[in-house]
């Protein structure tokens, strides 16, 4: 077991992410909960409110054994996987989303990835192959894409967090 600490992203109970962090404040792992702060409108008030930038997640940087402790925790569900193995988030991406939030509040996540947009597999067989989108799953788990491989288009169907949008 290392005992070298890395940056997991844990699924958390609907609406439980500010719970979640102070439980796992309580037991001592580090972690990042990115958050905005919005005006929201009501019929007779305006008010300030704070909500987290990606719903359902937090962050953890810990050990195999802190993580696993952190799952033991009322608010967490599960960590976050691919092929049955912990996803690891790069410190780099933890970095850059802390540079983000403190430079700018007026941040917006969109969520899914509709047909026709393009994109970039990035894990599996078909690694680094560029392709559209031309169907999503209605869980949004699955797409599948088009790839052009001469002249003719064919479609691989793949999880959604196999792919990343195209920056094109």
């Amino acid at each position: 077991m290392s005992s070298l600490k890395k940056w997991f992203a844990l699924y958390t109970k609907p609406r439980h992410e500010f719970k979640a962090r102070v439980q796992l404040d309580a037991i001592d792992v580090e972690n990042y909960l990115p958050t905005v702060t919005q005006l929201k409108k009501w019929s007779d008030r305006k008010k300030k409110v704070t909500e987290p930038l990606f719903r359902g997640y937090i962050f953890i940087r810990a050990d195999e054994k802190e993580r696993l402790v952190s799952l033991e925790q009322q608010a967490v569900v599960r960590t976050v996987s691919f092929s049955g193995k912990p996803s690891v988030v790069p410190d780099f991406q933890i970095e850059g989303l802390k540079q983000m939030l403190a430079g700018s509040n007026d941040v917006k996540v969109l969520e899914g990835i509709v047909k026709g947009t393009g994109v970039i597999v990035i894990e599996g067989p078909f690694s680094g192959v560029e392709g559209i989108v031309y169907k999503v799953s209605k869980d949004e788990s699955m797409l599948a894409i088009t790839v052009e491989l001469l002249n003719r288009s064919v479609v691989v169907s793949l999880p959604s967090d196999s792919v990343i949008k195209n920056k094109d």
